[in-house]
């Protein structure tokens, strides 16, 4: 019996020793690469965050509560290239937002870096005149 005991006491030991997996480090931020996100983000996002972010998407009227605006409003988890990389990978709990790890890490980054453009355009034409 003490041996039963043993062995799952000795597994978790030995899977609480091995590192735990860390996503890579950012690729370089390219055009090429934004354009990736802004695609990404057309057939991904823009249902529900609208296409430019605003949270004004198709579905946005079904949603409660309603699809943040990516462009503007403040983001719980930082508005930061890496920080909307941890938000793309594990969802926003209580929203319909869901973690997006069904998409390579490449696109993510992506997504990440083309919501961050958003959000520097929203900031750049607020001082401009229409």
């Amino acid at each position: 019996m003490r041996t039963k005991v043993m062995m799952p006491l000795a597994a978790a030991a030995a899977l609480l020793a091995v590192p735990v997996a860390r996503a890579g480090e950012p690729p370089k931020k390219t055009p090429e690469l934004v354009q990736k996100g802004k695609a990404s983000f057309e057939m991904n996002c823009a249902s529900c965050h609208g296409p430019a972010g605003a949270g004004d998407g198709a579905a946005a009227a079904a949603l409660d509560p309603k699809p943040r605006n990516l462009a503007t409003a403040p983001f719980k988890g930082g508005a930061k290239p890496a920080q909307i990389f941890a938000t793309l990978g594990k969802g926003v709990a209580g929203t319909a937002m869901i973690g997006f790890t069904h998409l390579p890490e490449e696109e993510r980054w992506g997504l990440a870096y083309h919501v961050a453009a958003l959000r520097d355009e929203a900031k750049a034409g607020k001082g401009k005149k229409k």
